[in-house]
């Protein structure tokens, strides 16, 4: 069968097996029905949710006159951008019940939870709320993106009781009502995202964030296949609570469902600690899909040169690690453990050393030989992080945080950890993807025949996933094992 895979910013024509099985995230396996998208609807329902929130009060009880509230946004890299978005319904019908309560207008801040992330461009931020919000509240300065490295606007909150530095945002401790609008959608990091996964990652600092995304965390058996029971989600968990506890308050959030277009499935809010099991309910049956009939021993899937992270994510060899081991964090449950993962990628060289100009220095310094693993580059991560230079960059000139890298590589060696052999097709500078341990051949048919003498045999069964990077992933298992919570997570 022929199969066409994503590649720089086109597609790469494979010839595979008739017998190769193909997955599409929402068009293989339905995803359960979206809430009708139209905008009377969807703000019907997110009224109705944020008014019957879970384990807590509702905004018109813990809002009043005076009140000083904080509403806490993902950045660009997750939870769509259309007209009906999560994000643009929610913070409509949130503004609609502060309004209601009490509170004016001068006493909201919207804060983008970036993390580590770029801070949000202009664009950005008028694509995220759309024109009527931004022009609402962006000339009067109410809009503003996390700064992790800002140090008159964080607040230093001790440790957990397990030790785990906790530093946050300011605005948002010292508001009366903090508000954190979430997607619950699959992610390879702690099962999903919203919930205490939003603000222990989207507004605090380095040092909090290295308490859960370095070696130590990533490379436990609870952590791949992705698992809601990890030791990295308990981390998430337990900083958010911190942070509540010192806070004196709880966070009010707003968590959608989200299916592979990025709609509304369904929409919870309230306390996260009992917010986030009910929500998480429904997403399983998205997310966790009991598909595969048998054990794949040859993943296929194409890279483009432009996804989450933004242009450059399929062609930086450090970010290309990152994605191939997503897809092994998500999908381990059906592979083979000799499996073989064929990608495409253009792999031209191309850092994008504006976005991430600490990678180039990370990816020569992997080159010498007492660089054998990726973690091995972690003892750099102090070192990076607090370079000045690269910190600049993240602030004022739109470039990721230099830790982000180390979580990248701490990640990136999880598909070396759990494949024989990973290939790139079609690397117009080979040496780039050679140089992170990846053989490279000219064409997918190339590839899969080398893997057939070296590795699999002469009949592995092989798995496509066309599209794994531009839809919303889910986290393939067996048929006839059911994700449970814990089933394969080596907990």
């Amino acid at each position: 069968m022929k199969l066409d895979f994503e590649y720089g910013h086109g597609l790469m024509c494979a010839e595979l097996p008739d017998s190769t099985d193909v997955f599409i995230p929402g068009e293989t396996v339905p995803d359960p029905p979206c809430l009708p998208q139209d905008m009377e609807s969807l703000m019907e329902a997110t009224r109705t949710s944020v008014r019957n929130p879970i384990g807590m009060p509702p905004l018109s009880e813990l809002a009043h006159k005076g009140s000083k509230v904080t509403i806490v946004i993902p950045d660009i890299v997750k939870g769509g951008c259309q007209p009906t978005s999560h994000r643009k319904v929610s913070i409509r019908v949130i503004l609609e019940e502060l309004y209601a309560a009490g509170v004016e207008k001068k006493d909201i801040l919207l804060i983008f939870s970036n993390g580590l992330h770029p801070r949000a461009t202009v664009p950005e931020a008028r694509q995220i709320l759309g024109d009527e919000l931004f022009n609402e509240f962006y000339h009067t300065g109410q809009i503003t993106s996390h700064d992790s490295e800002d140090y008159d606007h964080l607040v230093d909150l001790g440790c957990t009781k397990r030790g785990d530095r906790v530093i946050m945002n300011k605005y948002v401790y010292d508001s009366d009502v903090a508000i954190l609008i979430g997607h619950t959608q699959g992610n390879p990091y702690g099962g999903y995202s919203g919930g205490y996964k939003h603000c222990s990652t989207g507004i605090t600092h380095w040092r909090s964030i290295a308490t859960h995304h370095v070696p130590d965390v990533m490379h436990r058996k609870d952590f791949t296949p992705v698992s809601g029971h990890s030791l990295m989600r308990t981390k998430f968990d337990e900083i958010g609570m911190h942070m509540e506890t010192c806070m004196g308050k709880k966070f009010f959030c707003c968590d959608a469902v989200l299916d592979t277009c990025s709609r509304q499935i369904a929409i919870y809010s309230g306390y996260a600690r009992e917010m986030m099991p009910v929500s998480w309910e429904v997403a399983d049956k998205r997310t966790y899909v009991p598909w595969a009939e048998k054990k794949y021993d040859v993943m296929v899937f194409g890279m483009p040169q432009n996804f989450h992270y933004g242009d450059g994510m399929g062609t930086n060899p450090i970010q290309m690690m990152q994605a191939l081991s997503a897809q092994v964090i998500r999908h381990r449950r059906v592979m083979s453990d000799h499996c073989v993962i064929i990608c495409s990628s253009i792999c031209n060289g191309f850092f994008h050393d504006e976005r991430w100009p600490y990678l180039r220095e990370l990816h020569d310094m992997f080159q010498h030989d007492y660089m054998n693993i990726l973690p091995d580059m972690n003892r750099y991560g102090e070192y990076f992080a607090t370079n000045e230079a690269y910190i600049r960059k993240y602030r004022f000139a739109n470039a990721f945080h230099p830790f982000h890298g180390f979580s990248m590589m701490s990640c990136g060696h999880i598909a070396e950890l759990n494949t024989a052999a990973i290939y790139i097709v079609g690397a117009q500078e080979p040496g780039i993807a050679r140089s992170m341990g990846l053989k490279t051949r000219a064409t997918f048919e190339e590839a899969l025949e080398d893997a057939k003498k070296k590795f699999v045999g002469p009949n592995p069964n092989i798995l496509a996933l066309p599209k794994t990077y531009k839809l919303s992933a889910v986290h393939l298992c067996m048929k006839d094992e059911a994700y449970d919570g814990y089933n394969g997570c080596g907990a």
